[in-house]
């Protein structure tokens, strides 16, 4: 009888896809299929040639862009040489996860199915494109179509005999087993952040840990808005960017939250452990220490303030030794619920930590094995470099908004990297941040006559101003900035800097104040102020225009 496995490939961006992906790699295992799920670019294209079935499932990032841990795979599958037939043998599905307010909805996917039909391989299904703009979220697609592929697969690789499906209400077991270490076994330290090697450009498994060299508020204090401009020490990262590049930064959980959840879940925060794989061949996830505390867990990997996804309540159901829970548990996690938990979870932004709160019952039986299939790791978030290494070498600057907004929870609501990056305090020692770079989407003209027409309200101001460091240290002219915020006095960033450029005949410089006045005034208003100028460098100039929110 053929093997019956199953190989579930994700491309990720946010971690939707990602989780979708383990979701069909539990339903895989319930229907005693062998299964594997890993990012698209960890596994290594070549062996497809030896997959019998593969679920592909991917997001659609930007304007039609594949999620980055998947841009190898996309550039190696559109090689123009890859012979027609030589996925012959491949039994596949592709599961798109995209919103339909972008006119490139799901594109990845669409095209993924179409490449991989081109290469000779068999659909099982028709392509699905799950909709974030459905009032069920993509769920609402992705719920009829994997019924509908479990009934295909079964056909092909019906169950052995004496086998019957694993029922719903049995928890699996968990992807690692967690193992205490006896209090006085002797411990290496392990929460240093490691500085990446020398010899290798930093990267998200080797983020440079550089130290913070300035953490300045560039709003009035009477403003609303906490914005900061932060410096970083890169000296001897080997990291180098240019104007348009991005920063990622891997954030941490403040320590209020931590020790919340360690008293939630009676957990010992300074107790060492090790991870061992349930399953051998699963590897260990990477940026954990081996062995580590639960201090570090909780502060540096698991995202106790992320908005809990279906997923998560699933989970938890089966913990739930307290009846009333257990139902509501159960509601949120079936097809029927969604709305009650969407007005739940994802309207008032509740975050996973709060959500424990509610159910102090289950949350103090959660077995610490189930910990990392429970809540997802710590995304890196990015930034655009506010700053060029021609007018700084070895820094890096960048421009935070501090996230705070209220929604209907009595606690305000606050961005996790923004907020503890704001909180870091370089005159209290060596204060470190884990970041690597990442080429951005924005080029600006290597020809110095070729003029820049840069639209930047707000934070968007960041890569521009990065882009005029540059151009005025090249000798480059026609640089013109349209800048907008709302008072002159509270939130014009970087005011005096772009002023002496206007002096120095290097800078043409428009700025919008909205509230300044009686009538609202924003950056277009001045571009059409100025639409003769704009004109002139578009025709006869041929300007490059950049806009950035």
């Amino acid at each position: 009888m053929a093997e019956r496995r199953l190989l579930v490939l994700f491309g990720s961006q946010t971690g939707t896809a990602q989780d979708t992906a383990e979701r069909i790699g539990r339903e895989a295992k319930r229907r005693r299929l062998r299964c594997r799920v890993e990012a698209l670019d960890s596994c290594d294209v070549a062996n497809l040639i030896h997959e019998p079935l593969v679920v592909f499932v991917c997001a659609t990032t930007g304007q039609g862009d594949p999620p980055d841990n998947m841009k190898m795979f996309w550039r190696f599958l559109f090689r123009k040489n890859l012979p027609a037939g030589s996925l012959c043998q491949l039994d596949y599905a592709v599961l798109g996860l995209g919103d339909s307010s972008y006119p490139k909805f799901n594109f990845v996917a669409k095209k993924l199915h179409k490449r991989l039909l081109q290469l000779g391989g068999n659909p099982l299904l028709p392509v699905a494109l799950g909709d974030d703009q459905h009032d069920l979220g993509p769920d609402a697609v992705v719920d009829p179509w994997l019924m509908a592929l479990w009934d295909k697969i079964l056909a092909l690789y019906p169950l052995p005999p004496g086998l019957e499906i694993i029922s719903p209400n049995v928890c699996l077991p968990p992807k690692y087993t967690l193992h205490y270490l006896p209090e006085d076994s002797p411990h290496p330290k392990s929460d240093l952040l490691q500085l990446a090697a020398p010899q290798a450009a930093p990267c998200e498994l080797h983020p440079f840990a550089a130290r913070v060299l300035s953490n300045q508020r560039v709003t009035a204090q009477s403003h609303f808005q906490d914005v900061r401009l932060i410096e970083f020490d890169i000296a001897g990262s080997g990291i180098t960017f240019s104007a348009g590049d991005v920063v990622m930064i891997q954030p941490q959980s403040c320590p209020e939250d931590v020790q919340q959840f360690c008293q939630l879940l009676r957990l010992e925060p300074h107790r060492h452990f090790v991870l061992e794989p349930t399953e051998p061949g699963t590897p260990l996830p990477p940026l954990l220490p081996q062995p580590c505390t639960i201090q570090y867990l909780v502060t540096h990997y698991l995202d106790i303030s992320c908005v809990p996804r279906r997923s998560f309540f699933e989970l938890l159901a089966f913990f739930s030794t307290n009846e009333l829970e257990r139902e509501k548990l159960q509601e949120f996690s079936s097809a029927q619920g969604q709305e009650e938990l969407y007005s739940y979870c994802n309207r008032p932004r509740r975050t996973t930590l709060e959500a424990l709160w509610d159910f102090p019952h289950t949350t103090c039986a959660i077995p610490a094995d189930y910990l990392l299939d429970l809540i997802p790791r710590i995304r890196p978030r990015a930034f655009s470099i506010a700053s060029s290494m021609l007018a700084h070498p070895e820094r890096m600057q960048i421009l935070v908004a501090v996230v705070r907004y209220k929604t209907r929870l009595s606690k305000p609501r606050r961005g996790l990297c923004s907020t503890w990056l704001a909180s870091l305090n370089p005159e209290q020692g060596d204060v470190r941040v884990p970041l690597w770079v990442k080429k951005g989407g924005m080029k600006f003209p290597a020809d110095p006559a070729t003029p820049v027409i840069m639209i930047g309200p707000g934070t968007g101001v960041a890569p521009f101003r990065a882009a005029i460091q540059e151009r005025v240290a090249l000798g480059h002219r026609g640089n013109c900035l349209f800048f907008g915020c709302r008072h002159k006095s509270k939130d014009f960033y970087c005011q005096t800097e772009w002023e002496e450029l206007v002096t120095k005949g290097l800078l043409t410089l428009f700025t919008a104040f909205s509230r300044d006045q009686e009538e609202k005034v924003y950056v277009q208003h001045r571009i059409q102020d100025n639409g003769r100028l704009v004109w002139e460098l578009l025709s006869n100039g041929n300007a490059h225009v950049y806009l950035a929110g």
